[in-house]
Order: structure tokens, then sequence, then C-alpha cells
């Protein structure tokens, strides 16, 4: 499963233009709309497609490609639209390019990474001090699952944001 960051309104702006279903179609041979905002479907090489919207607002994808016969130049054709495809389903269902997903991509991943970081840190330095008073240890713990709730969500711009609050409250 592949997340992806969508521009913001772009979801609405999908739903009321048939939605993601509808998106896929232009691109996609076999498009079923499975209701929600989301779809399955195929093409050519991409043997299995399931897309939706997340509550966040990101699109989640599940594909699986069969590899072409390299051999039959008219298979490599086949693969090279289906590819074409659906890096043009991407870029509308998403609203950013390639690269612009692969940096949005980045920057979610590094959000993760540093509030995993802060976890870190704040449990290290509650480990080492020894004048935190308990009320900024309860506090701290219960900041902690917040951040490791948000994780779990998939929000890691949430996360993030709590791991600044709670580095700060440990200063």
């Amino acid at each position: 499963m592949e997340r992806f960051d969508v521009k913001r309104g772009l979801v609405k702006q999908v739903t009321a233009d048939g939605g993601l279903a509808g998106l896929a179609g232009k691109y996609f041979e076999n498009v079923e709309d499975t209701g929600g905002n989301s779809f399955s479907g195929s093409h050519g090489i991409i043997t299995s497609i399931a897309a939706s919207y997340n509550e966040q607002g990101a699109l989640l994808v599940d594909v699986t490609n069969e590899a072409p016969n390299f051999d039959d130049p008219e298979a490599v054709k086949a693969a090279m639209d289906a590819r074409r495809r659906w890096t043009r389903f991407l870029d509308g269902a998403t609203g950013y390019n390639s690269k612009q997903r692969g940096d949005k991509g980045k920057e979610w991943a590094k959000k993760a990474s540093k509030a995993k970081s802060a976890i870190s840190s704040a449990r290290h330095l509650m480990g080492m001090s020894e004048n935190l008073s308990d009320e900024v240890r309860a506090q701290a713990e219960s900041m902690i699952e917040g951040i490791e709730a948000a994780l779990a969500q998939g929000d890691n711009t949430g996360a993030a944001g709590r791991a600044k609050k709670l580095t700060k409250s440990l200063e």
C-alpha cells in the first residue's frame, strides 16, 4: 500500500467531478466504483489497482503489476503506455507531479522520524534527569501517548507538532 499527499481542496474537486472512480475511468480500462470515493480496477500490465482517499485527505493505493515480456516490442509499448497512464492518474488524483509526490513522501516520512526521535529523546532525558517533577513526567508521558496514537493513525503531521511541544515542555 502506498500513500500520496493530495493538494488541499483537490479531494472536493475530484468528488464533484465524478469521484476517484470517474477520474480513474479516464486512464484505465476496467474501473469499478467501490463507493466512498474509491475504486478498484486494472489496465494492461497493472493487474490490480485499489485506491481511495483517507480521512486525512491522502490517496492510498494498492497496485499489483506483472512484468512484461521484454523480448516483445508490442508488450514493451503496452507496458510503457500503462505506466504513462498510471503517472497521469496520480498527477490528477494528487495534484502533484512525480517529483513533488516524491518530495512530499520524504517530508511525510521525515515528520514520523522526528516524532519518534522526540519520544526517544524525552524518555532518555526523563531517565537521566533527577530534578524533573512527577507532574512534568506525567505530562510528558501523556504527550508521548498522544504522539504514538497519532503515528499509529498515520497522522505524521500531528505527531510532529505534538513532538515539538513535548521537546519544548522538557527544556
